[in-house]
């Protein structure tokens, strides 16, 4: 076993380690940075198969944070593509403009039925007027500002299928962070009448011409060059404290074993394996908490076919109940560089699911088969043009927020606010689903932490990352 010594250790090189990291080594500080998996960029990395590059989910680039949106062309350059937004949500055999149009919901929908949605949104307003009660669930948010019919019929089966627990055991702060706070009288509004008030949603966004992970190497190169440190295939196993600092890290590196010594630590790893590790171990009841916080995992099966042109969309979401995949992403319509041959497509079949349930125990040979039948079922695919592809399962890639979370977070939040030397960033460092651009924020503000302000990196506003609004604006 080897003792190393560094002044200042980040574990994890996803989007918001990788940010702390560069912060640093442009203050002339020379941080390590440890990873557990091959590749650099955590979830916002980007795999590829036999020359087809493709995302775990997509990742566009649009940010309201100036200093974020600074640091990704300062560090990306000329390697940024404009991107037109094109995205449908899949309901009961027909596709509806995402976010929502008049010409596409009153087609699809009709006019009675898109009446009784009107309907059911006014008779909403004048219960939930009345009560003045403030909603504390997924389904009651939604609810509230949209009606209990536009949420039958378009929220419920969608999110119920992405975190695997009734909407109403979902806690409406998730809902009041990924959904813009409109009610459906903007809604309304802009579906029927075609104008607003409310802001609409981007209709562009910038992307690495090479996807996600372009931008993740090119930080690493950055930090390398600058005499930074960023250790792939390096697994942390033990994390040495005394009293309430941070003494060193244990760390499994092709067998070997070694011990790195450092003066500060920041964190991007889950809350649960980072409390499990710890030795001495935290208290009991930390540790109670720690094993009751909910993840939901992900795998993508990447489908290549033999088509030059499948479909316009980006993304397509599923909302159909009748099928198990959540989301596809068309790759080729986010950088045409991303897909080596021209004539080909390649597409990512998204499914959420739980490590050990039906989906993620299906062999590779069965998922793809299970995505390519889905893909012709849903109309996509008329013909047998699979070529190929490939399955990739990612473990914890959503914190869940349940009903017990915030106060479970609050008590882990307390303990580790106790050390002197330890700061935890980015999405599963907080337990938080947010943007990468906020990850990375949080990863900025560590930094700067370390070079002698004072941030608490709890209190970042996440009304200054970008929110997903349910409709837009059709002129």
């Amino acid at each position: 076993m080897k003792i190393i010594s560094e002044n200042i250790i980040i574990i994890g090189a996803g989007p918001a380690g990788l940010t702390c990291a560069y912060e640093l080594i442009k203050n002339n500080l020379k941080p390590i940075v440890v990873e557990q998996a091959n590749l650099v960029g955590g979830i916002s990395r980007t795999e590829i198969y036999q020359g087809y590059h493709f995302d775990i989910g997509g990742h566009r680039f649009y940010t309201k944070v100036t200093e974020i949106e600074e640091l990704w062309h300062e560090v990306l350059g000329d390697n940024f593509i404009k991107v037109s937004r094109l995205s449908r949500i899949y309901y009961k055999g027909k596709f509806f403009d995402y976010p929502l149009s008049f010409k596409s919901t009153l087609t699809n929908l009709g006019i009675i039925e898109s009446a009784l949605i009107l309907w059911s949104y006014l008779k909403t307003k004048l219960i939930f007027f009345e009560k003045k009660k403030e909603p504390e669930t997924f389904e009651d948010w939604v609810i509230d500002c949209f009606g209990e019919r536009l949420y039958y019929t378009f929220f419920k089966t969608y999110t119920e299928k992405v975190w695997g627990i009734p909407c109403n055991q979902i806690q409406a702060e998730w809902a009041k962070q990924r959904i813009k706070g409109m009610s459906l009288k903007e809604a309304i509004i802009n579906i029927f009448f075609g104008k607003s008030k409310a802001k609409s949603l981007i209709n562009q966004f910038n992307y690495p011409i090479l996807g996600p992970g372009m931008m993740w190497e090119t930080f690493t190169k950055a930090i390398e060059n600058r005499e930074g440190k960023v250790q792939l295939n390096s697994k942390i196993i033990k994390i040495n404290r005394k009293d309430r600092k941070i003494l060193s890290i244990e760390v499994e590196q092709k067998g070997e074993i070694n011990t790195i010594n450092g003066e500060h630590f920041i964190s991007s790893m889950p809350l649960t394996k980072l409390l499990s590790i710890i030795e001495p171990k935290p208290p009991k009841n930390v540790l109670e908490v720690a094993n009751k916080l909910n993840y939901r995992d992900f795998l993508i099966v990447a489908l290549i076919i033999d088509a030059e042109d499948l479909f316009p969309d980006n993304w397509i979401y599923i909302h159909d109940q009748n099928f198990r995949v959540g989301r596809i992403q068309n790759f080729k319509n986010w950088s045409p560089k991303m897909v080596p041959d021209s004539t080909k497509t390649c597409l990512g079949m998204e499914y959420f699911c739980s490590e050990g349930d039906d989906l993620w125990n299906l062999s590779n040979s069965e998922l793809i088969q299970l995505a390519t039948q889905e893909l012709k079922e849903l109309g996509l695919l008329k013909y047998n043009l699979v070529e190929g592809g490939t399955v990739l399962r990612q473990k914890k890639a959503y914190p869940v927020y349940d009903q017990n979370y915030y106060q479970y977070l609050t008590i882990i939040k307390d303990y580790l606010g106790t050390f002197e030397n330890l700061q935890t960033i980015g999405r599963n460092g907080m337990h938080r689903y947010n943007n990468q651009d906020h990850s990375m924020l949080t990863g900025l503000l560590a930094a700067k932490n370390i070079l002698g302000e004072k941030h608490d990196l709890w209190e970042v506003n996440t009304e200054r990352s970008y929110y997903e609004e349910f409709t837009k604006i059709k002129k």
